[in-house]
């Protein structure tokens, strides 16, 4: 089995780990990028095996239209006020199962889903774990109005951080996200407080959202290669 089998292996049984938590009439949030996709297959296999009803919230587009390959019937927030739990993948995540997420640019969308949640499980490899966020140069992905890019890329350099505008792959341009917005990618090094970080992004005129997540998890299912450790 080459490395990248294994490692969706990994992801894979840590996404089966995480939609145990889900039951009948339940309302699940939708995570996006490659982990959150396994969990969305995996959710799909659960419901069609179990003859579930549950309705999920997709936290983008990408997550939408894999729920309707899967079979999984779509809501929305203002139908569905409080979701019953939210499955979703992380960048980095810490003891305190504080977050880095938004590399897949959906940082927006997955924190309002979370912070809707009554439990948020995540679900990652073993290399996400981190001693503290921010480590090995990881950066903190910022959302922000395209008017904000320059004024916002400044004010992050001047709370510590090297603000860095995400251009797209295979097109010319940044990154826009599913809201129409710009994703600067801020590196502040090894974060110490990212609570108090979290507040000085949000009081950046134009900040829309930060990819911290603090204090919004619940569980957390690491695949390893040897077992899935649960946090």
């Amino acid at each position: 089995m080459n490395p990248e089998t294994k490692l969706e292996e990994i992801k894979r049984k840590a996404a089966y780990e995480a939609v145990r938590h889900v039951k009948d009439g339940f309302v699940v949030g939708l995570g996006s990028g490659s982990t959150a996709a396994l969990a969305i297959e995996a959710l799909g296999e659960k419901i069609k095996r179990e003859h579930l009803s549950v309705l999920a919230v997709p936290t983008s587009y990408q997550a939408f239209l894999l729920a309707v390959k899967h079979g999984i019937e779509i809501t929305t927030l203002e139908e569905r006020g409080v979701i019953d739990v939210t499955i979703d993948g992380a960048d980095q995540i810490d003891p305190k199962l504080d977050l880095i997420k938004g590399m897949g640019a959906a940082l927006a969308r997955e924190k309002i889903v979370a912070s809707a949640s009554k439990q948020n499980i995540i679900i990652a490899d073993e290399s996400k774990k981190v001693s503290m966020l921010g480590e090995n140069g990881h950066p903190v992905p910022v959302e922000v109005l395209p008017f904000a890019i320059a004024v916002a890329s400044r004010r992050i350099e001047a709370v510590g951080g090297n603000a860095i505008l995400r251009e797209g792959k295979g097109k010319v341009g940044p990154v826009i996200t599913d809201n129409g917005n710009a994703v600067i990618d801020a590196s502040f090094g090894v974060i110490r407080n990212a609570a108090e970080l979290e507040v000085k992004l949000k009081l950046i005129p134009g900040v829309v959202e930060t990819g911290l997540f603090i204090g919004l998890t619940t569980t957390a299912y690491i695949g390893t290669h040897s077992k899935v450790e649960r946090l």
